[in-house]
Order: structure tokens, then sequence, then C-alpha cells
């Protein structure tokens, strides 16, 4: 039986943790165990920090009460793993530090056990110093014990925790899928994992479990969740990796209304179990059609956090005799402005720069009116638009005195896009975001189905190949030709509407899901749209089609990325710093020196050989 001065986490190394001794365990004969976060010699007193992941406890070694543990203490460093047994003592009035949980208390120690020594780390574990991230992740053991990571990854602990207490409190059955799947089309690269007992086959590793969770829902099971890890083969970037880990939801019988409703309630609660003093913007979440929010932000994951948003501009210069928005406007495209607040003293410098970013987002060039503080307004195409024209710009996209006027013109969501990407980089630089706290969940919804793909002469699904149509729009997947085999930008299936939902986060798409197409008929009309004859479909979706035969019910779901999202939720960039062994940029593992070169022996087993690596004329 434990004492009450005890920890639940008492074992044989230790009644408490570094993190839970307070005033009323004064008196109490404790022993603890940890890592030597900071020591200091005085002498006849020697102090040292002990260090657990519960947190820190100050330790007094005295020479007088202690002579062996005194000893002890003398030749140990930072990081030494030590056990230490001791009374709780109040410290002296004046000497509490309130920066420490355990402040108010410290352990007289009565005897001192070193259980590991240590080498001097590479980098200091209790200083919060900026350290080379190479560095880093090659003794990433090391990185974890480090206080803010180490905080990090218990706060994913909750999410995902809190996360299954809310599923299973609504009547999910949480199901593993396998690791081992088909190769299929999802959109980026499969990471393939050849098979021994059947040469010159291979698996593939999920991208997600999208095709089996949709067979579960023809198998009966109505509430699906998962916390499913999945691999994609693709280039790094701050938010993606080649790992991931996604919450995974499916459920039967629901509308689009009844998926959004339950996940942003799920959101809801597990963001305030996770982070309680973080506010929500609002709730509900703001929903956004896709046309709105392109048309308003330039983005279909905007971060509304701050206004400046787009205006069309279309009417205002319609006719203006400047070629560059005439030409646009005559082949249907658009002209978007937005104004910058208080950046009209922008040097040429900052103007460059801002074109510069224009043109690698697409854009072909930027235009920008400067007013100035009297409201007199200058730009490198003032005579041509005319003073009357230019002012009427201002106004339309709500300028003031002090402000710049940015415009892009080119095609219809090209154009938006493009300011969009610009609006995003100033809202940051211009500290347009008041409450930097605060957490804006949103909706996206009304998705184009497709997208046209005029290499392959085909459509793309613009999300995922199941995701459902709206049903005022299913008589568009069609093509308009009548022959799906000769496929066209004009067919009718350009303008059909997908029954998808992203949900957004301060300007990070967190996930997405849609109503699935449950009936084989449709599927097979949609996979025709996207070029997969009806033999291809079977071979890479035989499973599904098959299933759609034997009954299958109105479906639909959504997948969160749990490393943004507990990235955004601690503030971080990048989601290596809320993953435990994550890779670098380029797909290494520092720490375990992964990928590695294969045995040869290995490589027979399988019937395999790898190619010599193909090298330019420079030998790289």
């Amino acid at each position: 039986m434990i004492d009450e001065g005890q920890s639940t986490l008492a074992t044989a190394y230790r009644t408490n943790t570094c993190g839970e001794l307070r005033a009323e365990h004064a008196a109490r004969e404790v022993a603890l165990a940890g890592w030597v976060h900071r020591r200091r010699d005085m002498g006849q007193l020697i102090f040292l920090d002990l260090r657990d992941r519960h947190g820190l406890t100050q330790v007094v070694i005295d020479a007088t009460e202690a002579p062996a543990a005194h000893e002890a203490a003398s030749a140990v460093r930072n990081e030494f793993v030590l056990r230490v047994h001791g009374k709780v003592t109040r410290r002296l009035a004046g000497t509490e530090n309130p920066k420490l949980a355990t402040g108010d208390v410290e352990v007289r120690a009565s005897s001192v056990e070193v259980l590991s020594t240590a080498k001097t780390p590479p980098f200091p574990i209790n200083e919060a110093e900026e350290t080379d991230e190479t560095l880093r992740l090659r003794h990433r053991y090391l990185d974890l014990r480090r206080e803010g990571i180490n905080q990090r990854l218990v706060l994913r602990s909750t999410l995902l925790r809190a996360l299954s207490e809310v599923h299973h409190r609504h009547g999910f059955v949480e199901i593993e899928t396998p690791i081992l799947i088909k190769s299929t089309p999802e959109g980026a690269r499969d990471f393939i994992v050849p098979s021994r007992l059947q040469p010159g086959n291979i698996y593939a590793l999920p991208q997600s479990p999208q095709q089996l969770k949709q067979l579960l829902m023809v198998a009966g099971f109505d509430r699906y969740y998962q916390i499913a890890h999945c691999m994609r083969d693709e280039d790094a970037r701050a938010d993606r990796g080649p790992e991931f880990t996604q919450l995974d939801i499916e459920m039967s019988f629901v509308s689009q209304e009844d998926v959004m409703s339950f996940v942003e309630m799920t959101v809801a609660e597990v963001t305030r179990a996770v982070v309680p003093d973080r506010p929500l913007r609002a709730s509900p979440f703001p929903r956004f059609s896709y046309r709105e929010a392109i048309d308003r932000f330039g983005s279909d994951k905007p971060d509304v956090r701050f206004g400046m948003e787009l205006h069309d501009l279309g009417d205002v210069v319609r006719g203006s005799g400047f070629g560059v928005f005439d030409s646009v406007l005559e082949t249907g495209g658009r002209v978007v402005g937005l104004s910058a607040p208080g950046f009209g003293e922008a040097t040429r410098s900052q103007i460059a720069e801002l074109t510069d970013r224009a043109k690698r987002a697409g854009a072909k060039g930027l235009v920008h009116l400067a007013v100035d503080s009297s409201g007199a307004i200058s730009s490198p195409v003032l005579k041509f638009l005319g003073e009357g024209r230019a002012e009427q710009i201002v106004e339309a996209v709500g300028g003031s005195p002090g402000d710049l006027v940015l415009i892009v013109a080119d095609a219809d969501v090209h154009a938006q896009e493009a300011l969009g990407q610009l609006r995003a980089h100033l809202g940051e630089r211009l500290g347009l975001i008041e409450d930097t706290n605060e957490l804006s969940y949103l909706w996206v919804y009304d998705f184009p189905m497709y997208k046209w793909d005029a290499e392959g002469n085909r459509w793309d699904a613009t999300h995922n190949p199941f995701s459902g149509v709206r049903p005022e729009d299913e008589s568009l997947l069609e093509a308009g030709s009548g022959d799906f085999a000769d496929l066209s930008p004009s067919d009718p299936a350009g303008r059909a509407r997908a029954l998808q939902h992203d949900l957004v986060l301060n300007g990070w798409e967190l996930g997405g899901g849609s109503i699935r197409i449950h009936r084989h008929d449709l599927l097979e009309r949609s996979f025709l749209l996207q070029g997969h004859s009806r033999e291809a479909m079977r071979e890479k979706f035989g499973a599904m089609l098959d299933a759609f035969e034997f009954g299958a019910p109105p479906h639909g779901g959504i997948a969160l990325g749990i490393d943004r999202w507990i990235a955004l939720l601690t503030n971080q960039e990048n989601i290596r710093e809320v993953q435990a062994f994550p890779k670098t940029g380029n797909g290494s593992d520092l720490m375990l020196g992964a990928p590695s070169p294969v045995e040869s022996f290995q490589l027979a087993e399988l019937g395999l050989a790898l190619a010599p690596r193909k090298t330019g004329p420079d030998g790289l």
C-alpha cells in the first residue's frame, strides 16, 4: 500500500517523481531518481537539481549530515543518473524558487547512489539555447530530455488520449488497419516493400487507410476511428514529412453536416483539454465555400485572424486602356487587389521584394499604388489609369491614407492565389494578427470535384478519387462528347462540386474529408473521368468496386493531421518539433543512420539488384 505522501508512480527506485513534492510533504522520507540537471558545489554543501520528465527538485547534500553522500555527490556531473534518499524540508524564507512547482521545498539527502555516469553532452540539456538541428537529430535521445520538446510530446499524448475518450464516448470502434497494402494512386509516391515470398511483387506502405476505412463501412462498422501512421515518398516541408500520423474517422448513414458537426465538437473539446489557456476565435467555426475563400482571401486554407481581404477590381478597371488589365479581362481572367495598411511609404527595394514574391507565387507581375498621408496617389501606372480611376481603385479595396494597394491580373483563381500568398506574408510582416494566442478554426467546403490535367488529358480529383459529388451536380459527371475515351477541359464534369470539407487552423490545412461515393455505377463514372479504363480501375480498385455491389451505406469522414495540430497548438512552425524521432528534409534518420545500404544476400533473397546510379557529365 502506498503512503499518502508517495506517488502512484512509486517503484523500487523512487517514492515520488521530481515534480510533485510540495510543502505538505515536509518531514517525509522520500526516494527520488533522475538526471542531474545542474550541480553547485559550495564546499560543505552541494546542491543538485534532480530532473525527470515531471519536473525538478533541489537536493541538498551536507557533508556534516551525510559524509558518504557528500563524497558520492562530489564526483557527479550534469546528466549523471542518481538515486537519492532523504527528508523533504521547507526552504528557508527568502530562498524559495517561485519558478519551480517544487520551489518551496528541498530534499536533505541521506544517501546518493550513482546509477549511471554520463559524458559531457554535445549540447546543453539544461538550457533553452538554440542548437543546430542536425546535431539535435543525431542525438535525439538527448534532445528529448530538454524541457520544451519534452513538454510538447506530453501534450501530444494528452491530445491523443482526449481524442480516444471522445470517440469511445460517442460509440466509435477503434480498428487498426494493415501497414502492408496494395499500391494505389493516392496523390503522392508510395513507399514500396518487395515481397520475398512472392518474387516480383511488392507491397506499398499506406499513404492513408482510405479504401480500408470505406470497406469497414461496407462491413457494418458504422463509426470507426484510428490514430493511423501513414507514409508518403515526397519532398519534406515544414508541415509535412515522409512519415506522419493522422486521426482517421469514417461514419455511416451521415450527411456532410453530420460529419462536420461531430468533428467540430470533437476538435473544440480536445483543444480545450490540451491548451485550456488558448482561446478559440469563434464557435461555431466559420464556414466558407471554396469560391468565397479564394475570392476573399486568395487561399483555400485562409488565415482570418486579420483582414486585408482581396477585392475584385474588374468593374473598376474595365476599359481603362491599360493593356495588362484589359487583355486579362478579355480572356476571362481576374484583376484583384488589396490594401496593405500603413505600408504606403514602402521603399523601392521593398516593392521589388514583394514583386519577386508575387512572381514566385505564379503572378506575371505586381501593380502597386502608394497612398501618402495626405491621400495623394503615386504609381508607375498612374499615367495609364488616370487619377480618377486610381482613386476608385483605392476606394474599392478599402484603402486609406498611408496604405499600399497591390494588384494582380491573371487567370481566375491563379490571380487570387498569387495575391493571397502576398496577403499571408504581409499579415505576418505588418503584425496584423492582434492575438497570436488565438486559435482560428474554420471550414472550407464546396470544392471543385475535379481539375483538368492537360498533360494526362484527364480530370484529376482535387482531393481523393472517392469524394462524393453534390446531388444536384451528379448529372455533370459526364464527358461532353459522351465518350469517356475522349475527355476535354470543356466537359461538364469541370463544373461539378465535391462533398468535400477541409478543416483549417490559423492558415494551415489541418485535415480534409468528404462524403464518399458509395454507389458502384457513380464510382465507375468518376474513375472513367479520371482516365482509368475499366480494366485499370478493376486492377487498382477492384476490392471497392466489388464491395459496393454488396450493399454499401452512405458514408463519409475526415482525416486530421496530428503532427500539424500539435505543432499549431504549441506554436511550432516545423512538425519535427513535435515528433519523437523525425526524419530530416531529405528523409534521413541521422540518429539510426537510415536509409542505409542493404546486404547483398537480402537483395538476392528478394530477387532484386540495385541499378547503378545515373550520373551527369560532371560526375554528379
